[in-house]
């Protein structure tokens, strides 16, 4: 969870792709996958790397790629605060 918070103050937002490939025995059909990782837009390098390797090492021919991205936390969303409870 530590490595992910410091993911997203860096920028990284949430990035789900719906890959839609062919199946290598039945060209005709069309097969799904659903991939999820944390990534920077617009150049979305996690996911370019992902599909690289998805064409460079399975047999699966890719169709057709959709994706989302959302930003978990913006600039006006995280403030630095300094302080200290004690609880008793």
């Amino acid at each position: 969870m530590h490595e992910e918070m410091e993911l997203m103050l860096k920028g990284y937002g949430l990035t789900t792709a719906h890959i839609f490939y062919r199946l290598p025995d039945h060209p005709s059909l069309l097969q799904t996958y659903l991939w999820q990782d944390y990534d920077l837009a617009p150049d979305f390098p996690q996911m370019k790397g992902f599909l690289k390797f998805w064409e460079e090492k399975l047999e699966g021919p890719l169709h057709s790629v959709r994706y989302v991205h959302r930003k978990l936390i913006t600039a006006t969303e995280w403030r630095a605060l300094k302080g200290e409870f004690i609880l008793h």
